[in-house]
């Protein structure tokens, strides 16, 4: 892909050969007229055209001020559909459609794993010190109301997660604005003596009930589903967590965790707001140092 930096105003706009489009419709279907995409083998990322807009946002008198990162989404349009409506995310062969978190590689740490026909996460044993060749991996498109599903392994001792409705900010992780579903080894992470930060969890907020997780080495599967302001995370068949976002109770976990007004004030604007003014995000797999494998990697989008 061919970058160049655009100055408009204050803003930033780095531009690709990359196009938006919407997100019905088959997987040989195109965008609009200047984008010819035969099938989804070819590398959806190919031929777009990508354009990242930097929007600062002052600081006030409780937040900092921080950047938002607005880019050109990717084509669900070119993604494989089951007769279920569920979007084929990873085919086993290829990471179309997938970048690390405020980049727009994917960090040289994630790889396809053909033994599982996984994506896979190479940990460093580092926990959550990141270096360039690791880092957060998104699928580069917003979701607002939608079903995610997929299985997961993970290392003995692991921790990893999955994040929703994340934002883009500069300089900043992703977790600073989305809600994470922990993905752990229970018995022998630290993480795993706390219900609030075990398997299946509202990290740091709610428990996931039942405890399910099966041990490292072994499959387990988590479904997000966001209908509306309705949050429910599956783990395994079973639901485990539910609740309602963008409401005084969303606000009063917030402030009752380590992303409370006080201890971390972006946190808590970015979180108590999360997905932004239209109530959308990115879905994304978290580098946390430790090995972890994501297959059968899927979405279904609500609509109304």
């Amino acid at each position: 892909m061919k970058i160049r930096n655009i100055f408009i105003g204050a803003s930033v706009v780095l531009a690709f050969a990359l196009v938006s489009c919407g997100g019905g419709g088959s997987a040989a279907a195109t965008c609009d007229g200047s984008l010819v995409v035969a099938t989804p083998a070819e590398r959806p990322w190919q031929d777009l055209v990508i354009e990242v807009e930097e929007i600062f946002v002052p600081a006030t008198d409780v937040t900092p001020e921080y950047t938002i990162l607005n880019k050109t989404q990717v084509c669900l349009s070119m993604f494989p559909r089951d007769a279920e409506g569920w979007y084929i995310l990873f085919d086993g062969v290829t990471m179309n459609g997938w970048r690390g978190y405020n980049r727009i590689d994917i960090p040289e740490r994630w790889s396809i794993c053909s033994e599982h026909n996984a994506i896979k996460f190479s940990g460093d044993g580092t926990g959550e010190i990141q270096d360039d060749r690791g880092g957060d991996l998104i699928f580069g498109r917003k979701f607002q109301n939608f079903e995610f599903s997929f299985d997961w392994k993970i290392s003995r001792g692991g921790n990893s997660g999955v994040f929703y409705l994340a934002q883009e900010i500069k300089n900043e992780p992703i977790f600073i604005s989305a809600p994470e579903a922990q993905l752990l080894d229970n018995e022998n992470h630290p993480d795993g003596r706390d219900d609030l930060t075990s398997a299946g969890a509202l990290y740091d907020m709610i428990p996931a009930i039942p405890r399910n997780a099966r041990p490292y080495g072994e499959w387990n599967n988590t479904t997000i589903l966001v209908d509306r302001s309705n949050v429910f995370h599956f783990q395994n068949g079973e639901r485990v967590v539910r609740y309602t976002i963008w409401s005084p109770r969303w606000t009063e976990m917030l402030q009752n965790s380590k992303f409370s007004q006080a201890e971390w004030p972006l946190a808590f604007e970015l979180l108590n707001n999360a997905g932004g003014p239209n109530r959308e995000g990115y879905i994304g797999f978290q580098d946390h140092g430790d090995d972890i494998w994501f297959r059968n990697i899927r979405v279904r989008v609500i609509e109304f």
